[in-house]
């Protein structure tokens, strides 16, 4: 991977009095922000560590640009699909802000010297500044790292031993930024868009939850009916009490104020070995929600609602009890592993597959144009 330091602009927290509403709104006003001098901008180009840390969890990652050849090359994978109405969106705010306010997140197998940089670097050093997130109870804080020799030193570890990255969120500022070089980087008076702006993570600083489904899909089938189709597939277990899945190829399934067990059949499981990667929510929007509850696209669909793992059950249960049409199911999170096998192979997942933990705030740290 080649990467790049970059003069940073960062927020003057001297001018916010509450962090969680200001970087709520920097997505869509960055451009007023910037010309209140609510941003500052380094002095000098620096690569940045950076650290999430809450009560219960630390994650430490490095910013930095990234040359957009190792997207346009294949050393930057993705497991996902992008629209292009979605990509105009992006288009237009990324030329309204002239500027990136959020990094693109990567990940990729740990290297034992990187991480044993930042740890020291962390640990014996302040950090450049840190902002309290009260909604999430936690400390968003960034080191600079501006010395010549420290930059040179994790360039060439990047270079030599991270020949690919995941891309964990962000697929359409990936993809826009490209289509942005192909077709603007070459014109006289437009901005470089030759490099992005990425937040690296390695895979052991990196959540994977379940992202789950609640689905309006009981309006022309009785539950008799659909508990009828679905034990053709499933091994069904009345539950006592909810709870999440605990194993792959297991589903929790919210109907009617019960709880279920949802346990794909063995011979049905055989019919799909040829599958390099089984995927339970690929299998359930194919044999569920298509062919059951007739759901041609999910994507598109409205019927389909998206419910974030940390959210937890209660969540579901909520959103579910709102109506008796209402199915809710519960996934086993995808393993990191499958995820990067399935970039690999050059597949993509289904829609709202995995929900990744660091999440990265808008404007807390932004690459201009």
């Amino acid at each position: 991977m080649r990467i790049k330091p970059f003069r940073a602009v960062y927020p003057n927290l001297n001018f916010i009095t509450s962090p969680d509403e200001f970087f709520g709104t920097v997505r869509d006003q960055y451009p007023e922000y910037r010309e209140s001098g609510f941003f500052n901008k380094t002095a000098q180009e620096s690569v940045y560590i950076y650290q999430i840390k809450s009560e219960t969890r630390t994650y430490t990652g490095l910013i930095a640009c990234t040359d957009i050849r190792d997207y346009l090359d294949g050393r930057i994978k993705k497991h996902e699909n992008t629209l292009s109405a979605k990509e105009q969106q992006q288009m237009h705010l990324m030329i309204k802000r002239g500027a990136i306010v959020k990094p693109i997140l990567l990940t990729y197998d740990d290297v034992p010297e990187i991480n044993k940089l930042t740890n020291s670097i962390t640990t014996m050093e302040e950090p450049f500044y840190s902002v309290y997130f009260e909604k999430d109870d936690c400390y968003h804080s960034f080191w600079e790292v501006s010395d010549g020799e420290q930059i040179e030193t994790v360039q060439q570890l990047f270079k030599r031993q991270i020949p690919e990255t995941y891309i964990a969120d962000g697929h359409h500022r990936t993809s826009t930024t490209a289509l942005m070089h192909e077709r603007l980087g070459e014109q006289e008076g437009e901005a470089d868009y030759d490099q992005m702006l990425c937040a690296f993570f390695p895979s052991s600083e990196l959540d994977v939850h379940d992202y789950n489904r609640v689905v309006e899909g009981l309006g022309e089938i009785t539950i008799t009916t659909f508990m009828a189709k679905i034990s053709q597939l499933f091994e069904i277990e009345i539950l006592k009490k909810s709870r999440k899945p605990s194993q792959k190829h297991e589903i929790i399934m919210y109907v009617n104020r019960e709880w279920f067990a949802l346990k794909w059949k063995k011979q049905f499981l055989k019919l799909k070995k040829n599958n390099k990667v089984l995927l339970d929510v690929s299998l359930l929007n194919e044999k569920v929600l298509k062919e059951i509850l007739d759901i041609q696209d999910v994507r598109t669909d409205l019927r389909v609602k998206y419910v974030e793992g940390p959210k937890g059950i209660d969540d579901i249960r909520n959103k579910t009890n709102k109506s008796e049409n209402r199915i809710g199911f519960m996934l086993y999170p995808v393993r990191l592993e499958d995820l990067m096998k399935i970039a690999d192979n050059e597949q993509v997942m289904p829609p709202k597959s995995t929900w990744f933990e660091p999440r990265i705030k808008n404007g807390l740290i932004v690459q201009e144009w």
